[in-house]
């Protein structure tokens, strides 16, 4: 099965602070592993948050690559707490899957977009945990993904979840239920690789599209000369190991976390 075939199942679908707050390095971040049951699967959930910093703040729902819940999305929500939000780093396949080749991942991914109720109900029991936490503002909740997550953020906006922003990191952006004019709460951030070969203009215009006709607040960058992966360091090894259009970018990784947390700063503002 080459890369082609893999594309196939994808296609389906800084904390504005405060002077009393930390200072860059000055940090006391607690984990916390959350346990729940939803959508037919036990599912796990890595907690992140900074202790040193006072009173409720927005909460981040981080959603993994189609790798699953591996280190890679465990250091995005660690560098979210960092940066002073509280983030849930949740399991969208459940029992703890991760995939060490494309083909497993393909069929975990294919199993969550086979069956979207299941896929919301875990999202959604994510969700509801994070804005439970007692450091967690319940009325400020984002949501960002990687790859196969970012498929699945854009999904949940689609579906009108309330959400104050969404974020997708070179995310598929097709799908079979486009969103209804006015359906779209969350303001949107989409990072793209210029030379993603998993997404196809044609897929960029028909989601601008969407967006417009949906009346949602979308953001667009494409860096150039990006490939699909561009945010993981992890990317040019799986690239060359199993002959897939994979590569790490470091200036668009750097510049497009910048840019997520001056729009999270912006939205929460």
């Amino acid at each position: 099965m080459n890369w082609r075939s893999w594309l196939a199942v994808l296609s389906g679908v800084a904390f504005p602070g405060c002077a009393s707050g930390p200072g860059p390095g000055d940090h006391d971040i607690r984990t916390e592993t959350l346990h729940y049951d939803a959508g037919g699967a036990r599912c796990t959930g890595h907690l992140f948050y900074d202790a040193r910093r006072l009173g409720p703040r927005p909460g981040v729902l981080v959603v993994h690559e189609w790798w699953g819940l591996n280190d890679y999305v465990l250091r995005r929500a660690r560098m979210l707490a960092e940066a002073g939000y509280v983030a849930l780093a949740l399991d969208m396949y459940g029992d703890g899957k991760q995939a060490a080749h494309p083909a497993d991942a393909q069929k975990f991914a294919a199993e969550v977009f086979a069956n979207l109720a299941a896929a919301k109900a875990r999202f959604t029991a994510a969700k509801d945990l994070l804005q439970h936490h007692p450091y967690t503002d319940r009325e400020r909740i984002g949501a960002i993904g990687y790859c196969f997550g970012g498929a699945i953020v854009l999904g949940m906006a689609r579906a009108g979840m309330d959400l104050d922003a969404v974020a997708s990191f070179h995310g598929n952006l097709a799908t079979e239920q486009p969103a209804a004019k006015g359906q779209v709460k969350a303001r949107i951030l989409v990072c793209h690789g210029g030379d993603d070969e998993f997404i196809p203009q044609t897929q960029i215009d028909a989601f601008q599209q969407e967006m417009a006709a949906a009346g949602a607040d979308l953001t667009f960058v494409a860096y150039p000369g990006a490939k699909h992966g561009f945010t993981s360091k992890e990317a040019s090894d799986n690239g060359r190991k199993f002959g897939l259009p994979l590569a790490y970018d470091a200036k668009a990784d750097v510049d497009s976390w910048r840019l997520l947390l001056d729009f999270l700063a912006e939205t929460w503002k």
